[in-house]
């Protein structure tokens, strides 16, 4: 494992620009040939974020930042630091864990499942089971909110297990917003997933609003508040 992550370290330092390859990905696997299986110490390698991000800004403002799963590497470790885990139910335990906690600021949280053993080897069912051990945790999730707690459930790209291809799928991704200021609304199709972040801007109070405009009035009517998940 250890010569896995050396070797993608070498090819991270190689694939700059001209080449701007985002992520090298060590994939380390144990067992025998013809019955290999992953382990869950995967890591990203990524290219440094070109601009500012909303990381950025929170960490200049002096906002906190919390991270649950890979989401540390996806953004070459840049204003956060992440609790990596081995599960989606380690990282929904540790989701509750911080919702339920008086740290503020933003928790990014990614739950790996859905996306490396299902989603992208095209395993219908066990997406199906993830996703009935989500719902079946959410209530304890949304019950932990504070007043001035908002919730998005997302994801950072389309994943549909029923597709030929085991690659990324073209469809929009799902955004659900929830606490205790939500109002039901619908907020349409959105130009850009860059409006998330500057929704989470504003509720947390900076200014950056990076590539996307926020729909945060269109939601609630509390302007700012203090924790973001």
């Amino acid at each position: 494992m250890d010569e896995q992550y050396r070797g993608c370290e070498v090819a991270r330092a190689m694939l700059v620009p001209p080449h701007d390859v985002s992520r090298v990905i060590a994939r380390p696997f144990r067992g025998a040939p013809g019955s290999y299986a992953r382990t869950p110490n995967r890591r990203d390698f990524s290219i440094a974020p070109p601009s500012e991000t909303l990381l950025d800004a929170l960490e200049r403002d002096g906002i906190g930042r919390a991270g649950v799963g890979k989401v540390d590497d996806l953004f070459a470790g840049r204003g956060i630091h992440a609790r990596h885990t081995a599960s989606n139910a380690e990282g929904i335990a540790a989701i509750r864990a911080w919702i339920a906690g008086a740290d503020g600021g933003l928790l990014f949280a990614n739950l790996v499942d859905f996306d490396q053993l299902f989603g992208h080897r095209n395993d219908v069912p066990g997406f199906y089971r993830a996703l009935q051990e989500f719902d079946s945790a959410l209530p304890t999730l949304i019950d932990a909110l504070h007043e001035d707690d908002l919730l998005f459930i997302t994801a950072d790209h389309g994943n549909d297990p029923t597709t030929p291809s085991t690659d990324h799928a073209r469809e929009c991704v799902p955004l659900l917003a929830i606490g205790p200021t939500v109002r039901p609304s619908a907020l349409g199709r959105r130009r850009t997933f860059s409006d998330l972040g500057a929704t989470v801007a504003e509720w947390l109070g900076s200014d950056f609003r990076g590539r996307g405009t926020s729909f945060l009035a269109d939601m609630t009517s509390t302007r700012v508040g203090s924790r973001t998940a």
